[in-house]
């Protein structure tokens, strides 16, 4: 909240007690987040007051983000879509309709935009667009004729550039180079165009064999021209298995060329081209029967002379799932931003867009664990949550287990809180997860703030 600019300082101050709050008891339902009557009250006056938009605690958010990755040669800027479906709706102000209309569901509609470091840990937010849509009569037989005749400016497409364009707007600030990394939906026209016209390196997932520019009457498309290209090297890929994997090692081979698109646009004869590099990487000689095998083809903006250079696109586009895991910790596990009971758009978006804040943290905390485990503890916890760490991991310790004064690591940290949320690595064998992370937290909250309170007392 350092850059934050609310119009009023109380209404700063609000908002940091807010986000306080949220960090120490997750939850949607401002009840649960608030527990004294005051300060529910006052957080419910300030997101049904309409004085606070989610694009002002953004810009501050994202300032955060571009300041803790400073120092960074580049950062990952993944940018996916969601929704909130919401469940009380007892007259709701500006919500609108999700999915078929026929079902009924209702809520709001969003565009994220989330930072990674090249390790894979999450930094934080640094573009978030919300929208309604309208409650319009839609006919799907004709859906696709409108929208071949509707301007930018109709689609929801414009949603996606104003994410990828406040990333950038922070980015610049920062002076941070940013790696846009788009799944398949970003393979649109108007998309590969305007990550072009941010000035930083992008990467997108191919949804479509596009045609390729050709001179006379030979007509390439994308991936015959790639299969064309020879061999640039091959890897070796675990797969863990699952409902529609089999736990195998996958023999990945990668193919690159440059390439210069031909977009067309439907419903008139505008063509702009676009030239990228083709990254291929597909699995070859492992696949089992009965399953596809794997198949990215990246188009990217990245130089890819070496085999080096293909494998850190492909390695780069692997950390998309990070928004994935962030969607599921912002909506469900961890901070349950669907469970949230207000009513109007402005109050959803806003207190939305606080939760988003604290589930990045909470992912930044679990993924820092698991990256860059060596850190010291101060990298993400203050020095007052690490001194009421040390002192409840003492309370719980095991008969023969010694618990120093010295900082511990990022990974023993987490690992004390998720203990304390009732993590004992038994059911899973895995790290701790959002889930228990969560518990430890509620329970570390409180517990630094008595300390502060203290330790203020003794001075």
């Amino acid at each position: 909240m350092r850059a934050a600019n609310l119009g009023d300082g109380r209404r700063v101050a609000r908002a940091t007690r807010m986000l306080a709050r949220a960090a120490e008891r997750p939850g949607g339902r401002l009840t649960e987040v608030m527990r004294d009557p005051a300060e529910a009250q006052g957080a419910y006056d300030m997101l049904e007051g309409g004085r606070v938009s989610a694009q002002a605690l953004l810009a501050s958010f994202a300032s955060a983000t571009v300041q803790r990755a400073a120092d960074a040669s580049y950062v990952l800027a993944v940018v996916d879509g969601s929704s909130l479906k919401l469940t009380d709706l007892t007259h709701d102000k500006g919500l609108g309709s999700l999915g078929a209309l026929r079902n009924g569901a209702r809520g709001v509609k969003v565009i994220n935009a989330l930072a990674v470091d090249e390790c894979g840990a999450t930094i934080g937010l640094l573009g978030q667009v919300w929208w309604a849509r309208t409650n319009a009569k839609r006919d799907s037989r004709d859906k696709r004729k409108r929208n071949m005749k509707r301007p930018l400016c109709d689609k929801e497409t414009r949603h996606w550039i104003e994410a990828f364009e406040q990333a950038k707007t922070a980015a610049d600030k920062g002076g941070v180079r940013l790696w846009f990394q788009v799944d398949r939906e970003g393979d649109n026209r108007d998309l590969l165009l305007a990550l072009k016209d941010t000035g930083h390196d992008f990467t997108v997932r191919a949804a479509w064999d596009r045609v390729l520019e050709a001179t006379g009457e030979d007509k390439q498309k994308l991936r015959q021209r790639v299969a064309k290209a020879s061999t640039a090297g091959s890897y070796e890929l675990p797969i863990l298995g699952g409902k529609k994997r089999a736990k195998r090692t996958a023999h990945m081979v990668v193919r690159t060329a440059r390439v210069t698109l031909a977009m067309h646009q439907r419903g008139n004869c505008d063509v702009k081209s676009l030239v990228v590099n083709a990254v291929w990487a597909v699995e070859e000689g492992t696949t089992p029967k009965g399953e596809k095998p794997l198949d990215w083809l990246l188009l990217t903006s990245r130089s890819i002379d070496t085999f080096a250079d293909a494998c850190e696109v492909v390695q780069a586009y692997t950390k998309r799932w990070r928004i994935e895991d962030f969607h599921r910790t912002w909506k469900s596990s961890l901070c349950r931003a669907e469970e949230m009971q207000l009513r109007s758009f402005q109050a959803v978006t806003v207190w939305a867009t606080m939760l988003a804040n604290v589930a990045a943290r909470a992912e930044r905390l679990r993924l820092l664990a698991r990256t860059q485990p060596e850190q010291p503890a101060d990298l993400e916890l203050s020095p007052v949550e690490i001194r009421a760490l040390i002192l409840l991991k003492r309370e719980s310790r095991k008969r023969n287990e010694v618990i120093p004064d010295a900082m511990p690591t990022i990974k023993t940290a987490v690992l004390w809180i998720a203990q304390l949320g009732g993590y004992t690595g038994k059911s899973s064998g895995g790290p701790p997860g959002a889930i228990t992370i969560r518990r430890g937290l509620e329970i570390l909250g409180p517990a630094a703030k008595m300390l502060a309170i203290v330790e203020a007392g003794r001075r």
